[in-house]
């Protein structure tokens, strides 16, 4: 073998032997419950997002406030930047809104 040849052999070998450390080092997975925790799950996304949600559109009120008293070290770009930020999360955040009650509207409607 060449130099190029055993240093790239010797790369190899080091990321082989690092690999097996991080195989060793985790853990087995939790045996699963019976408990099915989907809905606990689901409501704190949905309770996560909707924070997100209101937290853009305060910074995006807070940022605009500044840049209509004129306070220094805020730009007009920041302020649209963040208003546009939450404009798209509050519409995101109606379409999927749409999109569960329409769900529940169809699956309402299913026969028994």
């Amino acid at each position: 073998m060449n130099i190029k040849g055993q240093a790239l052999y010797g790369q190899m070998q080091a990321m082989a032997t690092q690999a097996r450390s991080l195989g060793q080092e985790l853990k087995p997975l939790p045996a699963i419950s019976g408990i099915n925790s989907s809905q606990s799950d689901f409501s704190h996304l949905l309770k996560d997002a909707l924070g997100t949600v209101n937290s853009l559109q305060a910074h995006s009120s807070e940022l605009r406030n500044a840049v209509e008293l004129g306070k220094p070290g805020v730009s007009l770009a920041q302020a649209m930047i963040a208003s546009q930020k939450s404009s798209l999360a509050f519409e995101a955040t109606v379409q999927v809104r749409n999109k569960v009650v329409e769900a529940y509207k169809e699956i309402m409607a299913m026969p028994v």
